[in-house]
């Protein structure tokens, strides 16, 4: 059986992310139940689980765009839950995210959605700021598209742009939301191995939030797969593919759920609802 693929100096009870006892919602409903999870430096964790599972809710926590009813989440040591706004700041200047879109302006050049991060939060010179940003454009492939505007690039060029302005600043912590999500088959195995890649040559710890089946067994050294807001298992690939839960054996044999309706009490609803 396989085990995590850690970065050789750091020691495995090292923990760059520890989630502790989380349980968070909105307003009345509760969407994540008892959460713990950690991930050590060097890893690439992947968060999957279906639609309405909970990953989009335990991502914006881990990023400290919501915060959980109880629990904790440190980052470095660094309770997010109950850090300033100070101390926020100052840790997400030292983390990268990229968004399931892209999330690039679209009044800027591709060149300056780059460059965006390096201006607002470094006193670092015009030129070393196009250089640092034509380096990053270099290693996602993207050489020569620096002057394009964001409406000019292909779905799988933005995602690479978009990748670029999060590595911009090196942070050795990368969230990545649905890096294959509308991606055609061979345009997702390239962007798989540009993770890979990203975590050799920087040194990276990764999180990624993913429905694809055959990216996150590819590129994942542990997989958490959550379900109706609670962890099934945390394994590496081989673990999860060994696992004899019935819900994990169905995602991963993409078989859908048996959904049973009450007739009376779906009645009952609707009548409340008109009412």
């Amino acid at each position: 059986m396989s085990s995590p693929q850690l970065t050789p100096q750091l020691a495995p009870q090292e923990k760059m992310i520890e989630v502790k006892d989380v349980s968070s919602g909105y307003g009345d409903r509760l969407i994540l139940r008892d959460i713990n999870l950690s991930v050590v430096p060097g890893e690439i964790m992947v968060i999957m689980g279906g639609s309405g599972s909970g990953k989009s809710t335990l991502l914006k926590n881990i990023l400290g765009l919501h915060r959980p009813e109880k629990g904790q989440i440190l980052i470095n040591g660094l309770d997010i839950c109950r850090a300033s706004e100070t101390e926020l700041l100052s840790l997400r200047k030292k983390m990268g995210v990229a968004f399931q879109g892209g999330a690039m302006l679209s009044s800027l050049s591709v060149g300056d959605n780059i460059k965006l991060p390096l201006r607002q939060h470094t006193d670092l010179d015009e030129q070393t700021i196009s250089i640092m940003t034509r380096l990053k454009l270099e290693l996602m492939n993207l050489a020569g598209f620096e002057d394009l505007m964001p409406s000019e690039l292909s779905g799988g060029m933005l995602k690479r742009a978009g990748l670029a302005r999060a590595v911009i600043m090196d942070p050795k912590l990368l969230f990545f939301d649905e890096p294959s999500a509308g991606l055609d088959p061979v345009t997702s195995v390239e962007l798989d191995d540009l993770i890979l890649s990203l975590r050799s040559a920087m040194n990276m710890t990764i999180v990624v939030v993913t429905h694809e089946l055959e990216s996150a067994f590819k590129i994942a050294d542990r997989i958490v797969i959550l379900f109706d807001g609670e962890i099934v298992i945390t394994g590496t690939v081989d673990e999860i593919k060994a696992c004899k839960d019935e819900r994990v054996i169905n995602l991963i044999n993409r078989t859908p759920r048996d959904i049973q309706i009450d007739g009376e009490k779906y009645l009952k609803r609707l009548t409340r609802s008109a009412g």
